[in-house]
């Protein structure tokens, strides 16, 4: 079997109904939606496809499919994904390729490996579980009794914790840290996230009032670019880090974190940030060996796959930007999110795909 034809499609995604926003000195959510779909095709009739939604995917990934992937995948044997993906490695060195772009060909290729067997592609990676408890994991809302409004709402709606995305000033957001701590109670596992808005001085300072509050962990505070800024940190707080969201370098970097002493909760792993499906299982094995958490980053289908794949997660992160709160339709009413049962990884369901993407839809 050999692969045949690489092309990119142009996928129009709604914008946010209502809009959001995330902390202070970031974008809120887009005003207009862009998607494209990277579909892998081989002489055997065997297909693959890979989904991206973000402001210029199309432009993106047009580009790509058709001046540095196509080139290098057409003959190559679809099955053997772990030549491809060192092969897509080689190719950053010289293109540069945009994070969120390393894993699509990897993701295709596995998509296309789960169809050929007949097989969600969790079961291909071994699985571990068939369900997994989520959490709400916010965007940032107005004011301290907006965000225990909609906590109350995401609880009461199912969902087994409650993650802050806040607004990146200290001391406001450790006033809401532990306002919702008093609000909920100690049995509600709670996370904050600060969306690398801080210096290390201010996530110290913060740091210390999740600890007071009984936070579970405490994630990305800082940009991770200084490894050693985040070893300081995990010195000098008494809650538990989980990095290595956003950092370039897959399992490469998470490594330095590991090694740093900065991992103390876990690291993060995804698709879309650490190269795939095969660059997200090598974070969480990683991460396993060391006997910390491997954390998936997000809410899209290949992310249900990892939950279910890998052993040492302990949520699936379902995003909550609406108030009142509209819980995700993959979560049940007693905030589990259960396995995919399709071969392959489908694509996201409630979008007008070309016809000849139609059937890869979940």
């Amino acid at each position: 079997m050999k692969i045949t034809h690489v092309e990119a499609f142009r996928v129009a995604v709604p914008p946010a109904d209502p809009p959001f926003r995330w902390r202070d000195g970031l974008s809120g959510s887009p005003a207009t939606g862009d998607g494209a779909v990277l579909r892998i095709g081989t002489d055997a009739g065997a297909e693959g496809v890979a989904f991206l939604s973000r402001p210029g995917a199309w432009a993106v990934l047009s580009y790509l499919a058709e001046n540095v992937f196509r080139p290098e995948l057409l003959g190559a044997d679809p099955l053997q994904r772990e030549w491809l993906w060192h092969r897509v490695w080689e190719l950053d060195r010289i293109h540069e390729l945009p994070l969120y772009v390393l894993g699509l060909v990897d993701t295709a290729l596995w998509d296309l490996a789960g169809r050929v067997q007949g097989e969600p592609v969790w079961r291909l990676l071994g699985g571990f579980r068939t369900e997994i408890p989520a959490y709400a994991s916010t965007s940032t809302f107005a004011d301290i009794p907006e965000f225990l409004d909609v906590a109350d709402q995401a609880l009461a709606l199912g969902y087994r914790g409650v993650k802050l995305h806040a607004w990146g000033d200290a001391r406001r957001d450790a006033e809401l840290a532990l306002a919702l701590r008093e609000h909920v109670g100690d049995a509600v596992p709670l996370m904050y996230d600060g969306s690398a808005g801080f210096d290390l001085p201010d996530a110290i300072r913060l740091g210390d009032a999740l600890a007071d509050a009984g936070y579970l962990w405490y994630e990305e505070p800082m940009r991770e670019f200084s490894v050693g800024a985040y070893a300081a940190l995990a010195r000098s707080v008494r809650i538990s880090l989980l990095v290595g969201e956003t950092s370039d370098g897959a399992h490469f970097d998470s490594a330095d974190f590991i090694r740093a002493g900065a991992a103390t909760f876990g690291v993060r792993t995804s698709t879309n940030l650490r190269g795939g499906i095969t660059g997200a299982m090598r974070t969480a094995h990683l991460a396993d060996s060391f006997l910390l958490r491997a954390e998936v980053h997000g809410s899209d289908i290949p992310t249900h796959h990892l939950c279910m794949a890998i052993s040492n997660t302990t949520y699936y992160e379902s995003l909550v930007t609406s108030h009142p709160v509209r819980r995700e339709p993959a979560v049940d009413a007693d905030g589990m999110l259960h396995a995919p049962t399709t071969p392959g990884i489908a694509l996201p369901a409630g979008l007008e795909y070309p016809a000849d993407l139609e059937r890869f839809a979940a």
